[in-house]
Parts: structure tokens; C-alpha cells; sequence
């Protein structure tokens, strides 16, 4: 039988807390960095990508490992994302761009990479409103399922933000990008491994 793991949650929530407490403490006392606004952006844009993987991950290690544990955080970790998604989406909007909208309009169209991200956002926003049981029950587990995949095309999303936003070495997003990689892959076998028990036992049938 699982151990109870009743530190886990509680671990959770101090690891997700702690990052953002610090930026936000050296950005007030003036210790963030010589560009500190391109600090909170690069920190919180991170962070949101490392939430975002890890809790794409959960399945992937409950398929390979057996662990049952991860599905217990996956909703923290998916609503940490959205957090560090909403700091750095605002850092910019708020801070870097002084809420001006036709400049932001304009950086779109100029820098492709904030398009992207912004879309990656936007995947995100709906996947944070209905991260409730009681969206679960309302939409229904296989519409909720479903809605739920746009966490992929935020991970995707992400990993072309960071890649256009790193102007020359691009080991770091690489990295990040082949860790979602090998997430989808693993998806991906166990959805054709399922399509093809499905088909299995329905052409045994008489």
C-alpha cells in the first residue's frame, strides 16, 4: 500500500511560493539585477515553463513508474504555471510596457516571440478557470478531458517563445524543448497502445 506522503502538497505549495516571494523581494529592495524588469521577465517566464512541465510530467512518470503520487500535485503544479504565466504576462504588460496597448499591439507585430507566448498564455487561462472538481462534474469528465489538452499547445507555445527569445546560445530552451518531447512521446504510445487494445478486443467479438 502508498505511503500517505502528507508532507507532499505542503511541499508543493512552499517550492511554488518561495520563487516568487524572492523575486518579488529583491525587485522591491533593489537587488534584482542590473536590468531588473528583463530579470522579472526571464524568472517569471521560467518558472511558468518549469510548473507547466512538471505537471505535464505526472502522467508520463504514473505510465512509466507506477507512481500514483504525481496525480495528487498535478493541479498545483498547473495552477502554479498559470501564476508565474499571469507575473510575467503582467511584468510585461504593467511594468515593461506602462499598460501602453498600441505599443504592445506594435511589439507583436515586431517580435514574433511575444505573440507566441501571449498565446501560450491565453492556453492556459481556460485550463486555470475550470481546475475545480466542480468543473468537472459540470462540463463533463470527457469535455473537461479534452479542454484540458490545451495544456499541450501552451507547452508548445512556451518552447517557441523561449526558443525566439534566446538570441544566441539555445541550449537551455532546448533542453526544455526535448523534456516535452519525450513527455508527448510517452503520451502519445500510451493513446495508440489504448486505440489498439480497444480495437483488439472489439474485433475478438462475435
Amino acid at each position: 500500500m502508498a505511503k500517505p506522503l502528507p508532507w507532499l502538497k505542503p511541499g508543493i505549495l512552499v517550492g511554488g511560493i518561495v520563487p516568487g516571494v524572492v523575486i518579488a523581494t529583491e525587485a522591491a529592495t533593489g537587488t534584482l539585477a542590473a536590468d531588473p524588469i528583463a530579470a522579472m521577465l526571464n524568472r517569471f517566464g521560467l518558472l511558468a515553463l518549469v510548473f507547466l512541465i512538471a505537471s505535464l510530467a505526472c502522467t508520463p512518470l504514473n505510465v512509466l513508474f507506477r507512481w500514483a503520487w504525481p496525480a495528487r500535485i498535478r493541479r498545483m503544479l498547473g495552477l502554479f504555471a498559470f501564476g508565474y504565466a499571469t507575473a510575467h504576462v503582467s511584468t510585461y504588460v504593467g511594468i515593461d510596457q506602462t499598460f501602453d496597448f498600441a505599443a504592445i499591439v506594435e511589439d507583436f507585430a515586431k517580435r514574433p516571440f511575444i505573440l507566441v507566448g501571449f498565446l501560450a498564455f491565453v492556453s492556459l487561462v481556460p485550463l486555470a478557470l475550470t481546475s475545480t472538481n466542480e468543473s468537472v462534474k459540470r462540463l463533463g469528465y470527457r469535455k473537461w478531458k479534452r479542454l484540458h489538452r490545451l495544456a499541450y499547445a501552451a507547452g508548445i507555445f512556451a518552447s517557441i517563445h523561449f526558443i525566439l527569445r534566446v538570441k544566441k546560445d539555445l541550449t537551455e530552451p532546448l533542453i526544455y524543448t526535448a523534456i516535452l518531447a519525450a513527455l508527448f512521446l510517452v503520451r502519445g504510445l500510451v493513446s495508440v497502445r489504448k486505440r489498439l487494445k480497444t480495437a483488439a478486443v472489439a474485433s475478438s467479438k462475435p
